[in-house]
């Protein structure tokens, strides 16, 4: 530490990019100037429309299969959870299939949390508070998922691979579960107990299905604040969760690295600061 400071003491001057180096489109790029300020006009919309989804005389319609089947970017971890979390009831009503919804083990100590009000808030913490595992994974044959561990870099089955999930395979328990019941309807199953997942992988170099285990995560950074005998606590949490998300919407964080053929976009931009992705 001391060595970084007195690194860090002896510069004395600072440099100012004052050009921009990805684009060399003058219109593009003024654009790209006004929104970032909030000074968006009808004609970057109308330029967007034609970078985006192509000439006018494109017949486009979110109706086509290619399309509905499209990754939704966003900006911010909680709408991307709420997406997620509909489009999975949504596939499940249309397959007329029983909502299937996967819990995490969440460990204190190394013994599990039984109290159900902190069970619960633990629970639904949104997902960029967690390491990426959220508390509650919902489920359905053939939905997009990815993953979020490195499993066989190899195989190329690695943090951020999308592929389709097919079956879960899990011990049969009964446990009285906590959920937000605005969210999941009352008939959804709960997962507390699952052994692994069976996918789809398409460009894998085996024939066969993999399975993953079950993974044991220890974030360094996962704390809640609760409140326990009227004290404000704070407590480390071990996580084991499946390293797997729902894929229907992602942050333009998680979508950089990779080639999507085709995407719909959230222009709307949340309050705060924002990439450009």
């Amino acid at each position: 530490m001391q060595c970084t400071q007195k690194v860090i003491s002896q510069i004395d001057c600072v440099g100012e990019l004052n050009q921009q180096m990805r684009t060399e489109n003058v219109r593009y790029l003024e654009l790209l100037n006004r929104l970032r300020k909030g000074q968006s006009t009808i004609e970057d919309y109308k330029l967007l429309c034609i970078r985006i989804i192509g000439t006018p005389n494109l017949q486009a319609s979110l109706q086509q299969k290619s399309r509905k089947e499209a990754p939704i970017l966003v900006f911010r971890n909680a709408l991307l959870t709420q997406i997620n979390n509909r489009a999975v009831l949504n596939k499940a009503m249309e397959m007329e299939f029983r909502s299937i919804v996967c819990l995490t083990q969440d460990y204190v100590k190394e013994t599990r949390i039984e109290d159900s009000q902190l069970r619960k808030a633990i629970l639904e913490l949104p997902d960029n508070k967690t390491e990426y595992l959220p508390g509650y994974l919902p489920l359905v044959p053939r939905m997009p998922i990815l993953l979020t561990e490195n499993i066989a870099t190899e195989l190329g089955l690695s943090n951020g691979t999308r592929v389709i999930f097919r079956q879960l395979v899990y011990d049969e328990l009964s446990d009285d579960i906590q959920f937000d019941k605005t969210v999941f309807p009352k008939h959804t199953k709960f997962i507390t107990q699952p052994k692994y997942a069976l996918v789809e992988f398409s460009s894998c170099k085996l024939d066969s299905e993999l399975k993953f285990d079950i993974k044991e995560l220890l974030p360094e950074s996962l704390s809640k604040i609760t409140k326990m005998a009227k004290r404000t606590t704070k407590i480390s949490i071990k996580r084991k969760a499946l390293p797997l998300t729902p894929a229907y919407s992602i942050t333009t964080h998680k979508s950089q690295g990779q080639t999507l053929s085709k995407i719909i976009v959230d222009l709307v931009t949340p309050p705060g600061p924002v990439e450009v992705a």
